[in-house]
């Protein structure tokens, strides 16, 4: 997605974030899928975020975009809840997941493995740490290519 896009959508929603500052975003993509596109923002709040919530900010973030065209293409908007396996994008994300079960997926193998499914046990910018079974596996944070909040199977 271009990041232009992304930086409008943020833009265009500071206001309603001051506004309302149990809201955050939590991710944005602008793809294509077939012959349409989707403009997806993934909003979340302590506690979860409800149908209602995810209709109200639609209808502001869609009149914004209607008022400054900022996207050329035909486009469909959807807002919706991150889900239980939300993307673990910032530092902020990563210290609220500590004590969570995870999945991390790295660059390049870390002890054997490019992926782990654990409990986070801490993070900081460096490095984060996963229990796995029996063993901690201390992970760079920059061999990270995705992680997310994982359901415990």
């Amino acid at each position: 997605m271009s990041s232009s896009i992304k930086q409008i959508v943020e833009q265009l929603m500071e206001p309603y974030l001051e506004a309302h500052p149990e809201f955050e975003i939590v991710d944005i993509e602008f793809v294509k899928e077939g012959n349409n596109r989707f403009l997806r923002v993934f909003v979340d709040k302590e506690g979860g975020i409800d149908i209602d919530d995810c209709g109200r900010i639609s209808e502001y973030l869609s009149a914004k975009l209607d008022e400054k065209d900022p996207i050329p293409d035909a486009y469909f908007l959807e807002v919706s809840s991150p889900g239980a396996e939300r993307p673990l994008k910032t530092q902020r994300d990563y210290e609220r997941a500590v004590g969570k079960y995870v999945y991390v997926k790295t660059y390049e193998p870390v002890d054997g493995l490019k992926e782990f499914e654990g409990v986070l046990q801490s993070y900081n910018e460096h490095e984060l740490t996963i229990h796995i079974g029996k063993k901690m596996h201390v992970i760079p944070t920059q061999k990270i290519a995705a992680a997310r909040l994982a359901i415990e199977m």
